[in-house]
């Protein structure tokens, strides 16, 4: 109960934090904000330790950084408190309403909380460029024009491109938070990392609309002026064009790589060419300096501590533990883990087998359940591209090696889940879409079997194009020690065969393929141990506390006296690179010194790696295939088999079954192409039956 009410109280400051940080944004084009507030402030902060940048970095970076760090509090004490969700735990009707899907071109799938959101931040760029033109193009004459050598046409033109890359701004300051996978921000808001790359994605295409404009308003006034050798220019101490036009042209080479047909057909050309973020941030810093630059920095810093604890995690090799390879080159890979890792049905995590590529890393769907399975994590993986069908290969080899090194980031998921508010879920998928449901019914026979919770009904509709892929379905029982008996539940699967009119060939046993332990390989564990919200704010603050002591000793003993003791100005360039040091020095310290400090007390807690209860061959020693040609029979699988209805040649009739679902809530859970997306959305959507609840799922395989 009193760890009920912190996180009462702390939502309610957040909830006031977060509405004075938007508050700002709305104020920030305005006079009152530029000639009042900020002089103000700048008055009182202005110091010898900080200059200039301290009222930005108050006013800008503070807020959403202190925001962060109280977050992580609060998630904290809501891990604490989570327990198996009550049947009467339902949200009020209203707040569906705003959760139903649309269908809005360009968009995809909304819901009316998305859309509300989206269209008020259309409005806030709609209303900080307005405000920028109106009170620029008041200050315009032919006079004032005249001073550069421009007509009032020509300079209005100039104003709009320069308000164009001040509103471009505001979506910048946005960017990076959907791509910070462990960031508190994207939980707090109820958001989860898979979720949020839309947002990433239409604020992307925002801010480079809105930069490009920018730059070729003002490449087409200096041509009109005859003056296109500001393009070669590079001030000490304003605005450095040079370092503009390189920040923008690596941005357009990355937005012209999110091209969907070559993003499709040439993904590792879209991944390696999307590194030049780090080209577009340096050199946007440049451009418009550090001051400035810092009303984007509190997204990027975030991204910043996320992604060198990401790095610091991949540079472990993981404990895999065995494989289950499928007829349909699927292969279920099963590496082991510390008990205290818990993590949520539907979160990802991010795989690299160095034996394949040093440098590529694929996202998977986990598809074990942490409680069902405590010392284990398990993640399917479909061969449909290069790198999947190599690993299949080299499992599926009787020459394969018994052992194989595998690096992994995560896992990162939804910070809870609430099924047990629906008296019925249908699950719907397309091929490999099953995955994230097999997760979520492994979730459901734990709170069934183990919890003794009444759960709800299942209804698993799933298409797949041949007979062979039906054997992802036995993926949905793990193979482990708990409870896999689901006698409790209520569980019925349609099984749709598309391509094939009947079962053509017989369908071969699932093999399984167990890996001799390595000493140096570890248990997979969360990057900062079970308090890791706790650590992961003690990182926010402490990395930032430490930036602001480094920056200020620079500046007062090293920029200070050369700006006002020489007749020099220290170039903004210089200032900005000094500061950017600092920020990454400062995350690396406090970063390495928490995951150093877990890793030890994780190695002083686990004994040395062995094979997981159970999984020990007892063939020969030097045999890496143990009960090969293993049967499915060995598994519970009668109850499954007695559940499931398989049909040849024909598709499911989505609508039907949607519509024949009386329970007074249904949750529709759907992941596969996006036309089945798009086509359960609509039927959801269309008012015909109040009682369904619509939720997309992205998965990765």
């Amino acid at each position: 109960m009193e760890a009920k009410c912190i996180q009462v109280m702390i939502r309610m400051i957040l909830m006031v934090l977060f509405g004075g940080y938007i508050f700002i944004w709305v104020m920030l084009p305005t006079d009152v904000y530029n000639h009042h507030w900020l002089l103000k402030i700048g008055a009182d902060t202005m110091s010898t330790y900080f200059g200039t940048q301290g009222a930005t970095i108050l006013i800008n970076t503070f807020p959403i950084l202190f925001i962060a760090a109280l977050g992580c509090v609060y998630l904290h004490f809501g891990t604490k408190t989570t327990g198996p969700e009550k049947e009467g735990d339902a949200k009020k009707q209203g707040a569906d309403a705003w959760k139903r899907p649309m269908i809005m071109k360009g968009l995809g799938i909304v819901s009316g909380i998305e859309l509300c959101f989206f269209i008020m931040f259309i409005a806030l760029l709609a209303w900080s460029f307005s405000v920028y033109v109106g009170i620029s193009f008041a200050k315009i004459t032919a006079k004032s024009a005249a001073m550069w050598g421009e007509t009032v046409w020509e300079s209005r033109l100039a104003n709009a491109g320069l308000m164009l890359g001040l509103t471009g701004n505001i979506c910048l300051a946005f960017l990076f938070f959907p791509v910070t996978r462990g960031s508190s921000v994207l939980p707090l808001l109820g958001i989860t990392s898979e979720g949020s790359v839309k947002y990433h994605i239409w604020l992307g295409h925002i801010v480079m609309n809105l930069f490009t404009a920018h730059g070729l308003c003002y490449i087409f006034v200096w041509g009109c002026v005859h003056t296109l050798e500001e393009m070669r220019q590079w001030a000490k101490a304003d605005i450095s064009v040079v370092a503009g036009e390189v920040a923008l042209a690596s941005g357009l080479v990355m937005w012209v790589m999110t091209i969907p047909r070559i993003r499709r057909k040439i993904f590792e050309l879209f991944f390696y060419t999307h590194h030049l973020y780090i080209v577009f941030i340096v050199f946007f810093v440049f451009h418009v300096g550090f001051s400035y630059a810092c009303t984007m920095l509190p997204g990027l810093y975030l991204f910043l501590i996320d992604r060198f604890l990401r790095f610091l995690q991949s540079r472990q090799h993981i404990r895999l533990v065995s494989a289950r390879l499928l007829p349909c080159e699927t292969v279920e890979l099963n590496f082991s883990k510390t008990k205290g890792l818990s993590y949520t049905p539907t979160s990802i995590m991010f795989v690299n087998v160095p034996s394949i590529s040093k440098v590529q890393w694929h996202p998977f769907t986990i598809t074990s359940n942490s409680k069902l399975e405590p010392e284990k994590m398990s993640v399917m993986i479909k061969g449909d591209g290069s790198w999947s069908k190599r690993l299949f290969h080299i499992l599926s080899s009787r020459s394969s090696v018994d052992r194989l090194d595998v690096s992994v980031e995560g896992p990162y998921g939804p910070a809870s889940t609430n099924f047990l508010r629906h008296d019925a879920l249908v699950m719907i998928s397309g091929g490999s879409g099953i995955t994230p449901f097999i997760s979520i019914f492994r979730e459901l026979v734990h709170m069934c079997e183990t919890l003794k919770c009444k759960t709800p009904k299942i209804l698993l509709i799933t298409s797949f194009k041949n007979s062979s892929d039906l054997t992802m379905l036995d993926l949905l029982l793990p193979i482990s020690d708990g409870p896999s008996n689901f006698s409790n539940l209520e569980l019925q699967i349609e099984a749709y065969v598309t391509r094939e009119k009947q079962q053509t060939t017989e369908i071969k046993n699932i093999r399984s393929v167990w890996f001799k332990p390595n000493p140096s390989h570890r248990s997979i564990t969360s990057n900062l141990g079970r308090n890791s919200w706790l650590w992961l704010g003690a990182i926010i603050s402490s990395s930032f506390v430490l930036f602001l002591v480094l920056m200020g000793i620079v500046t007062r003993f090293y920029i200070y006296p050369i700006d006002h003791n020489t007749n020099h100005i220290y170039s903004y360039t210089a200032r900005g690179s000094l500061s950017m040091l600092l920020i990454c020095i400062s995350i690396a310290i406090t970063s390495t010194a928490a995951f150093l400090w877990n890793k030890n007390k994780n190695a002083m807690e686990t004994t040395q790696i062995q094979n997981i209860e159970g999984a020990t061959p007892t063939a020969s020693p030097n045999s890496t295939y143990f009960n090969a040609e293993r049967e499915l029979e060995s598994l519970p699988q009668q109850s499954l088999v007695q559940s499931t209805n398989v049909y040849y040649g024909e598709r499911p009739d989505l609508k039907r079954y949607l519509f024949e679902r009386k329970e007074s809530r249904v949750g529709v859970l759907v992941c596969g192409p996006k036309k089945m997306r798009h086509e359960v959305a609509n039927i959801c959507s269309s008012g015909l039956a109040k009682n369904l609840h619509f939720e997309s799922i992205s998965f990765s395989w």
